[in-house]
C-alpha cells in the first residue's frame, strides 16, 4: 500500500467511526416514541442537558444529512472502503442498507480470503465462523483467487480445511497456501482424504500460479494431476517436508512447468536430473531455489552428492538465481557437502557445524551472500571467518551465535568486507577479548569500517 492509499484508508476508517456513531444515535432516536425536547428555562441561566437518547432538531437534521451523504456514495467508492475493512466490520456494514449489502457481495471483495480454522480455546486467532464459510462456498467459491488455510495443531481444524477444499469445485484459484500454526496438522489427516481434497482444486482451478503445501501428505500422483491441469500457469511451488513426494514427482513438475520461477523442496528430492531439467532451453530463468537439509535419523542418514556440472548448468541458465540452503544436521553428517564449488547464496546452519565445513565454505562458495551459524563449539573460527571474507566477495550478511571468534579476527573480517555488510548480528558472547582489543573497544572499531554505529547483540535477561 503506497502513501496515498494509506491516507485514504485512514480517512475512510475515521469517517466510518463517525458515521457508525451517528447511525446508532439516529436509529435510537427513531425507535423512541417520545418527542424531542430542547427548551431553555427562562428562570434558570443554565441550559438543561438533553437526556440520553434525545437530540435537537438541528442534530437530527445533521444526522439525516450524513445518512443521505453516505447513502448516495458512488458504488466504486463504497467498494473501495469495504476493501479496507476487516471482515467482521464489512459484514456489519452490509446490514446498514440494501446498497451496501449489494456491495458486500461484489465478486471483487472475495478474490482474496484466509480461512482461519481452529477449535482451541487458547488460540491466538479467531476462527472463521462456520455460517460464513458456508456462505462463501455457496455464493463466492467461483470468485476466490487467492486462498489460504490457517490451521492449528489439532487434526479437527485440518479436517475442516480438507472439507472446504473438496467443495471448491467451481473455482479459479491462483494462489493456494496451507499453513499450520503449530505442528504440521495436515499430516494428522488421512492421506487419502487430504490428497482427494487437494486434487479437487488441482483439477478445477486450471490457473494455479503459486502453491504452498509444505508439511503435507501430497504425493507423486497428485503432483501429476497438478501438472496436467496447471503446467502453463505454475510459477511458485513450496513443498518442503512432504515425505510422500519422490525425486520423480518433483522432476515431473520441472519437466512440464516451464514457467516455474521459485521452488522449495527437501534435499532428498534434489537430483542432478532435476537441476538439468530446470536448466533446459525451454525453461524460464529460475529466481529462487530453497533446499531444506534435514536429518530424520541422526547419524544414520547418508546424503547423496550433487555433481558440479549440474550446478554449473543451473547457474549458466539462471545466473541470478538465489540458492538458499537450510541445514539441520549434526557435524558428522556434512560429509557430502561443499567438497566442490557450490553456487549457494544463503546458508543457514540450525545445528552445530564444524570448523572443517566452514573452511570448505570459504573455498567453495564464491556466490555466498548471507551466512548464519547458530552453533559451532569452543574452537575459535578466526581463520575460517577471514577466509570467507577474502573469497566470498558478495557476502552482505553474517549471523553468529554459540561460537567463538577473537576480537582481532572479527575486526579483520569486517575490514575485508567493508560497508557491503548491511547486516551484522553477532552475539556478545561470541567475541573473545585478546591482547589487542577488548569488548569495550570492538564496537567503536567495527563502526568505523561499517560507516554506521554497531554494537554486538546482547541476550536479554528476563
Amino acid at each position: 500500500m503506497d502513501a496515498g492509499e494509506y491516507r485514504m484508508a485512514t480517512v475512510a476508517s475515521c469517517h466510518w467511526v463517525r458515521v457508525n456513531y451517528n447511525l446508532e444515535a439516529f436509529f435510537r432516536m427513531k425507535r423512541s416514541d417520545f418527542s424531542v425536547v430542547n427548551t431553555v428555562s427562562p428562570s434558570s441561566p443554565a441550559v438543561k442537558r438533553p437526556r440520553p437518547g434525545f437530540c435537537s432538531s438541528l442534530e437530527c437534521s445533521h444526522m439525516y444529512a450524513v445518512l443521505q451523504d453516505w447513502g448516495s456514495l458512488p458504488h466504486h467508492v463504497v467498494l473501495r472502503i469495504f476493501q479496507y475493512l476487516p471482515l467482521i466490520d464489512r459484514a456489519r456494514a452490509s446490514s446498514v442498507c440494501r446498497r451496501w449489502n449489494d456491495v458486500f457481495h461484489v465478486p471483487d471483495l472475495w478474490r482474496r480470503f484466509e480461512f482461519e480454522l481452529d477449535q482451541s480455546a487458547t488460540s491466538y486467532f479467531k476462527s472463521t465462523h462456520p455460517d460464513l464459510i458456508q456462505q462463501i462456498i455457496k455464493k463466492h467459491a467461483a470468485h476466490l483467487q487467492y486462498v489460504s488455510f490457517k490451521v492449528h495443531s489439532g487434526a479437527e481444524s485440518a479436517e475442516t480445511a480438507c472439507n472446504i477444499l473438496s467443495q471448491l469445485v467451481h473455482c479459479s484459484v491462483r494462489t493456494l497456501g496451507l499453513i499450520s500454526t503449530a505442528k504440521p496438522s495436515f499430516m494428522n489427516v488421512s492421506k487419502s482424504h487430504f490428497v482427494s481434497a487437494l486434487t479437487v482444486v488441482f483439477i478445477n482451478s486450471k490457473s494455479l500460479s503459486s502453491i504452498k503445501i509444505e508439511d503435507t501428505s501430497v504425493d507423486d500422483p497428485s503432483l501429476k494431476i497438478l501438472v496436467a491441469n496447471n503446467s502453463d500457469t505454475l510459477r511458485l511451488l513450496k513443498m518442503s517436508s512432504c515425505p510422500h513426494v519422490s525425486s520423480d514427482g518433483i522432476l515431473c513438475v520441472a519437466d512440464h512447468c516451464q514457467g516455474l520461477r521459485e521452488l522449495a523442496l527437501n534435499y532428498y528430492t534434489l537430483s542432478d536430473e532435476l537441476l538439468l531439467a530446470l536448466s533446459s532451453e525451454t525453461h524460464v530463468n529460475l529466481e529462487h531455489l530453497r533446499i531444506d537439509v534435514v536429518s530424520e535419523n541422526p547419524g544414520q542418514t547418508e546424503f547423496h552428492s550433487i555433481k558440479k556440472h549440474s550446478w554449473d548448468a543451473l547457474i549458466k541458465h539462471s545466473p541470478g538465481v538465489n540458492v538458499v540452503i537450510y541445514f539441520f544436521l549434526y557435524k558428522e553428517e556434512f560429509e557430502s557437502f561443499f567438497k566442490e564449488e557450490t553456487p549457494v547464496t544463503h546458508l543457514y546452519f540450525g545445528h552445530s557445524v564444524s570448523k572443517t565445513v566452514l573452511g570448505h565454505i570459504g573455498r567453495n562458495c564464491p556466490r555466498l551472500i548471507e551466512l548464519v551459524v547458530c552453533a559451532n563449539g569452543l574452537q575459535p573460527l578466526d581463520n575460517e571467518l577471514i577466509c570467507i571474507a577474502e573469497r566470498c566477495k558478495n557476502l552482505m550478511a553474517l549471523g553468529l551465535s554459540e561460537c567463538e571468534v577473537s576480537c582481532s579476527a572479527f575486526l579483520e573480517f569486517v575490514r575485508l568486507c567493508g560497508r557491503r555488510l548491511t547486516q551484522l548480528s553477532i552475539m556478545e558472547e561470541v567475541l573473545i577479548p585478546d591482547d589487542r582489543y577488548s569488548l569495550e573497544e570492538i564496537h567503536t572499531e567495527v563502526s568505523k569500517y561499517l560507516g554506521r554505529v554497531w554494537f554486538p547483540d546482547v541476550m536479554p535477561i528476563w
